[in-house]
């Protein structure tokens, strides 16, 4: 295999894996991009992968005040509201996230701490 077709064949797996970074926030928070950027945050060639896991990872902590929030807001019964539109917002833009990290574009969330720079 030519140089060409390993760098073509490492970015789509970059890719892939970017959206799995993103799309694992529905069930499993702020681990996956966590264990990813850590992996790869010392590697300029992953820089993609680099960006999209700070980026999930940034997303994943923001919702977890978040639900820290609802949590101790349920005393006064709003909290549940507001960790049900978390979660809805998670899974519609973790969905929107993953798919634009497998077309290859550096996704931003509309909101998000950015505390992992």
């Amino acid at each position: 295999m030519n140089d060409y077709n390993t760098t073509a064949q490492s970015q789509n797996d970059d890719r892939t894996i970017a959206m799995l970074v993103h799309l694992s926030g529905i069930l499993l928070g702020f681990i996956v991009p966590l264990i990813v950027w850590l992996i790869h945050k010392d590697r300029p060639e992953k820089a993609f992968l680099n960006d999209q896991s700070k980026e999930a990872l940034n997303f994943q902590i923001t919702l977890l005040f978040v639900y820290i929030i609802g949590t101790v807001l349920t005393i006064i019964l709003i909290g549940a509201l507001i960790n049900f539109l978390a979660w809805i917002a998670c899974i519609i833009l973790s969905i929107i996230a993953g798919l634009a990290a497998n077309r290859g574009e550096e996704y931003r969330y509309p909101f998000a701490i950015r505390l992992i720079k």
